[in-house]
């Protein structure tokens, strides 16, 4: 499948990468340092004309369950806030509203918020349903490029999940985990594994989530292009 050369989705696992280029998508994937990664959205961003904030994600919105759909053409950081304009933003709605999404705003971190309380202290001070840790680079980068921008996400660990230690061992810088070093870390401390097993099942539910809003936008995109309208800059 020939990758659409005008949409560029940014994630920070190597699967979700794998899931949008399956889709038809170029994407860019960048684990860890995030002036690094922001530098390669940046660059590659040059070359399109609409920017995707693609993957999982962390539930903030206490009613959330794994494989949640969320659409979002709004991110808020700790300082910051960014929104796509019209006619875009009714785009983008359309869109949320065509495959079942729900639409809402996004919490953009500087760093992964591990536990309830964190999570909880981001939906009382923010009120977005999710929280990742690259819509606010892409939707900084699009705002500057005056291009157009949208979050595609599924909720994987739920407001109500605590993250294990061996969850946040940082992945490598093509997006995949260390896995001696998690296991070593389980060893360490076993009393974590059910919450492990527990992460890891609400991480497939919402990979497998991914996969048909992904072919839905790559259809959409498409079609757009055939008659330019769809996120078409003038």
């Amino acid at each position: 499948m020939q990758p659409l050369a005008t949409v560029l989705c940014t994630s920070g696992l190597a699967i979700e990468a794998k899931i949008a280029r399956a889709a038809g998508f170029s994407a860019v994937i960048r684990a860890g340092d995030r002036e690094d990664t922001a530098a390669l959205v940046e660059t590659a961003a040059a070359q399109t004309n609409f920017l995707v904030s693609f993957g999982i994600a962390g539930g903030l919105a206490p009613e959330l369950a794994a494989g949640t759909v969320i659409v979002s053409g709004e991110v808020v950081s700790e300082q910051q806030r960014w929104a796509n304009r019209s006619p875009h933003k009714e785009q983008v709605s359309r869109f949320a509203s065509s495959i079942g999404a729900i639409e809402g705003l996004v919490f953009g971190a500087g760093s992964i918020l591990a536990t309830q309380t964190e999570k909880k202290r981001a939906w009382a001070a923010t009120r977005a349903l999710i929280v990742d840790l690259e819509s606010e680079i892409v939707a900084r980068t699009a705002t500057a490029l005056g291009i157009p921008f949208v979050v595609l996400r599924t909720v994987a660990d739920t407001a109500r999940r605590n993250l294990p230690p061996a969850s946040l061992i940082p992945l490598d810088a093509n997006g995949k985990p260390y896995m001696s070093k998690v296991f070593a870390e389980v060893l360490r401390r076993p009393s974590q594994l059910p919450e492990m097993i527990g992460l890891a099942q609400e991480t497939r539910i919402a990979l497998s989530a991914l996969i048909g809003p992904a072919r839905a936008l790559r259809g959409l995109v498409a079609a757009a292009e055939a008659r330019h309208g769809f996120f078409h800059m003038a």
